[in-house]
């Protein structure tokens, strides 16, 4: 690119790009290498940006495409790169800047070059690429029994976890975990599922197997650290008298280079982009962290990743292991769950909450022991307050991670403790005070009446449900808000079932001799009484075992008492239906007996003292309600896809052609 090179259209002129990408060979020894590396081109956070350069760099690698084979240029240009990260820890001790901006350089270039070889070839072609060295005409290109590619990806994996992160080595950090995040690419393109591959191997069983532990432990305290990009002063070199260091550098241009990393998105996603390009290094290490753990089992070999993320424990825990799980490594509890508690409005950061609660124990244990549970809780509890504005795959992560927290009794006990002031972003109505228990009883039945009158999908109602079925039995103090609400979702799922079931009646009616096929309105029915069904067993759960803790949800059963009425008779229902009739029948015997014209004060005291005294025998004993949650056979069906939406729509300075995306349609989520 050379020195004076700052605008993405400079670069198809360019004598330096045009000289690597042409017929003639140059050796890796040659100045023409300082040269090029030494540029100050301005690095696209945002997605319009890194669109005007993927166009301007498709031409220039295709380019090379046609004369590598003959020249091997690429090849010096990654020799070029590894001849100067071996040097790299030194320079960042003795505080090279120079050394450091130039191997960021080399880096910047190979990842722009491999991004547009990806979507142009094989793998195989792809290894070829890296095997071409100059050659006279006549004899054959390849040689030497290194592979450059594994080398490539060694290096790279050695700098992330071994050079410190501090304001001269963030760039080049940075780059290198994009770099990576683009060689896993292929699966963009590709409909099905990769399942192997010369990348795969070289990263989960190659040299770089030993360094997995480090990687996920390096890739995590990137996204604890949350570190913002360096402002510009602290990359920027200062200008020597006769123009210095950087071939005549001006540094006003060179404070382009880094400034571009604090500007917001320029694409349409400005939000989310701008937020991500502030804290750039944080987002791609989680990406990449996510594509790792996400990768399948090899056909003979278990994804390591996966092993280390398993199996990692608390810096705290001294206990002595009788067997050492593979890559295991301890990292710090608390700052990782201080980050995960503050970084929920992204999709990435809940599903790192969802694999680390669902696949590590250690993980699941500390987090369940915290007494500031709110801090978690809240922000999944926002994210499905606003369910409209979340794409499906978002709301169904924050609801796992609420069904998996709800298969602990503790928890289930302790979140009626926490009580809450003035939730701002609660709008439906004025919450002053109010249990983090209550709250999420309040969100979850929102979600089910949203998913009731909009999306109708039956996955989401069935996790709702199970999520306060496992509360249930330990409701306490419910707000008499949330105690409407329940009964209020029961009212509306009593009108639908009778509007269902009038629509059967009618069209029966009217078809007789009609041989045409009937809509399946029993089908209908039956998801309808099955979610009535749960419902009734909620309540049920509640009454058996926490009645005298519950006076609000008493009090909204007797105001409502005709709502369930209709359903004494059914035969679905008679069972479940017993003890509420006995609750409804006793206390209504109470109040009639205290009188008519009853204060609302006077009609809560009569049912605090009457559940006192109603016997415990007199209500019917149920199985215990207890949900858990179990993957899906093939989960990476559902987790590859979702994890490359996220690194297509977030990852920092990537542009992808939405019209070469074969893993997901581009209008999913």
């Amino acid at each position: 690119m050379g020195a004076n090179t700052s605008h993405v259209t400079d670069l198809s002129d360019n004598a330096n790009l045009k000289a690597l990408v042409g017929t003639e060979s140059i050796s890796e020894n040659d100045p023409f290498w300082n040269q090029l590396i030494s540029f100050t081109f301005i690095s696209p956070t945002n997605s319009g940006d890194s669109k005007l350069l993927e166009e301007a760099v498709i031409p220039l690698a295709k380019t090379l495409i046609q004369n590598n084979p003959r020249t091997g240029n690429f090849g010096a240009l990654v020799r070029v790169f590894l001849g100067r990260t071996k040097e790299l820890k030194i320079s960042t001790e003795c505080q090279d800047q120079l050394f450091i901006w130039q191997a960021h350089n080399a880096l910047f270039m190979i990842r722009c070059l491999v991004k547009v070889f990806i979507r142009e070839m094989s793998e195989e072609e792809l290894h070829q690429q890296f095997t071409y060295q100059e050659r006279a005409p006549g004899s054959c290109g390849e040689t030497g029994s290194e592979d450059l590619l594994e080398e490539l990806l060694l290096n790279l994996v050695h700098l992330i976890v071994e050079v410190p992160l501090l304001d001269i080595t963030y760039s080049i950090l940075f780059e290198a975990v994009t770099t990576l995040l683009i060689f896993f690419s292929y699966q963009l393109f590709h409909k099905d599922i990769l399942r192997d591959g010369l990348i795969y191997q070289h990263i989960m069983k190659g040299r770089c197997l030993e360094l997995t532990s480090r990687l996920v432990k390096t890739l995590l305290y990137n996204f604890i650290r949350q570190e913002k990009c360096p402002p510009p002063a602290a990359h920027i070199f200062e200008p020597k008298a006769e123009g210095g260091l950087l071939y005549g550098l001006a540094s006003g241009v060179a404070s382009g280079l880094w400034s571009v990393f604090t500007l917001g998105g320029a694409g349409s996603r400005a939000g989310t982009e701008q937020e991500n390009s502030l804290l750039p290094l944080s987002n791609q290490s989680l990406l990449l962290l996510l594509v790792l753990a996400n990768l399948t089992d090899g056909p003979d070999w278990p994804n390591p990743f996966r092993q280390a993320i398993t199996c990692f424990r608390n810096t705290q825990d001294t206990s002595l292991l009788p067997v050492e799980p593979p890559h295991t490594f301890q990292i710090n509890f608390n700052s990782l769950y201080t980050a995960l508690c503050e970084q929920q409005r992204s999709d990435q950061a809940t599903l790192l909450l969802y694999t680390l609660l669902h696949q590590n124990a250690n993980m699941r244990t500390y987090i369940l022991s915290r007494t500031d549970m709110d801090n978690l809780v809240l922000p999944i509890l926002e994210i499905l307050y606003h369910v409209e504005d979340r794409n499906s795959h978002h709301v169904y992560m924050a609801l796992i991670i609420l069904l998996i927290l709800t298969e602990d009794d503790a928890f289930n006990r302790s979140i009626h403790e926490v009580v809450l002031k003035n939730i701002s972003w609660y709008t439906e109505r004025s919450l002053t005070e109010i249990s983090l228990g209550s709250l999420l009883i309040l969100v979850v039945i929102r979600t089910i009446q949203f998913n009731m009158t909009r999306t109708r999908d039956k996955y989401l109602h069935t996790n709702c449900l199970a999520a306060l079925a496992n509360m249930s039995a330990q409701f306490r103090s419910l707000h008499q808000y949330a105690a409407q609400r329940i009964i209020s979702l029961f009212a509306l799922l009593s009108k639908k079932h009778n509007k269902v079931l009038e629509q059967a009646t009618q069209s029966l009616r009217g078809r007789q001799g009609d041989n045409t096929a009937l809509p399946d309105y029993a089908q209908d029915l039956n998801v309808i009484e099955e979610v009535i069904r749960m419902m009734l067993e909620i309540i049920n759960s509640c009454l058996c075992n926490s009645l005298h803790h519950n006076p609000n949800l008493v009090y909204a059963l007797l105001y409502k008492r005709e709502l369930f009425e209709q359903f004494r008779s059914h035969p679905s229902f008679q069972d479940i239906m017993q003890n509420i009739d006995t609750v409804i029948g006793f206390f209504s015997q109470r109040l009639e007996q205290a009188g008519s014209d009853l204060s609302v004060e006077r009609v809560q005291e009569v049912i605090m003292k009457g559940a006192q005294a109603l016997p415990k025998d007199r209500l019917k004993k149920f199985p215990e309600l207890k949900f858990k949650y179990v993957e899906e056979d093939q989960p990476e069906d559902f987790f590859i896809p979702y994890v490359w939406s996220l690194v297509f729509s977030s990852g920092v300075g990537l542009y992808w052609n939405p019209h070469g995306i074969e893993l997901f349609s581009m209008d999913s989520g």
